[in-house]
């Protein structure tokens, strides 16, 4: 159902929020809708299973835009991106069906849980890389390394899709994480997890559409802030020293990730 919410004072702070996710998410190559259904949920007070479709709705404009900026600055691997795009439909599709089984209580309790376990390992799995590991490009072995990792962008895309479908998010860290377990070179991993982020949201969307209720008032809102903190996003990294920042990127967001599944587990 897709309904209008009375505007609250409050809500003045929504294109704020906005424009901080959609900055940081085009930067790490997150779509940002891991941080929208917690901050809905715990200082606006939103029902969760209307949080989780508002999500999904106010990320589309983040991962479309930024997806667009880091393509032009070559920033973005098209066939991986569909590799993991495909597996992510089915996934998120799957996920907005088990949305609709949980209660809100539940719905909640499983985001905090899913946060913690995901936030430990990534921060047991975050080690700096060492040169070379990046997959060669090279148009001998391309058709042989489209194959190769097939499996595992099929796995991972899966798994993002369905993070996204049940809980609103973008399904950002088991696509960073396929991405990375392919030796993806670390320019390429954030425009291309903007564009497997951006098919998994439009299915878990459609899925929430039929099965969710979507506040525009929200959508609109944090969009407004979300699309410009995405479009300066892309512009920032521009010319960024990817290799140095990359043990950075993965601690902070493996932190950030805990931090939240301990707030909703507790409040």
């Amino acid at each position: 159902m897709i309904f209008y919410s009375s505007f609250q004072h409050s809500y003045l702070w929504l294109p704020l929020i906005g424009f901080a996710v959609g900055l940081t998410a085009t930067m790490i190559g997150g779509g940002g809708g891991f941080f929208f259904p917690p901050a809905l949920i715990l200082f606006f007070q939103t029902e969760a299973h209307v949080a989780v479709a508002t999500s999904l709705a106010a990320t589309l404009p983040i991962c479309f835009t930024g997806a667009i900026g880091h393509y032009r600055h070559g920033n973005l691997d098209l066939h991986k991106g569909l590799i993991f795009g495909i597996a992510g439909i089915i996934g998120a599709v799957a996920g907005a069906l088990v949305t609709g089984l949980l209660s809100t209580d539940q719905l909640k309790t499983a985001f905090g849980i899913y946060s913690l376990i995901l936030g430990t390992i990534m921060v047991c799995n975050n080690h700096p890389r060492r040169k070379g590991e990046s997959e060669p490009v090279t148009n001998n072995g391309y058709v042989k390394n489209i194959f190769r990792r097939l499996p595992k962008g099929s796995f991972y895309g899966f798994a993002g899709g369905v993070i996204s479908g049940t809980f609103g998010t973008s399904g950002t860290a088991p696509v960073l994480a396929g991405l990375f377990a392919i030796k993806t070179p670390i320019r390429l991993v954030a425009g291309t997890s903007l564009m497997i982020i951006f098919i998994n949201t439009i299915s878990a969307l459609t899925g929430h559409l039929f099965l969710g209720m979507i506040d525009l008032t929200l959508v609109w809102l944090l969009s407004s802030g979300a699309v410009l903190g995405s479009i300066a996003g892309p512009r920032l990294t521009k010319g960024m020293d990817f290799e140095k920042r990359e043990g950075l990127i993965k601690h902070t967001f493996a932190y950030i990730v805990i931090l939240f599944g301990m707030i909703m587990l507790l409040t």
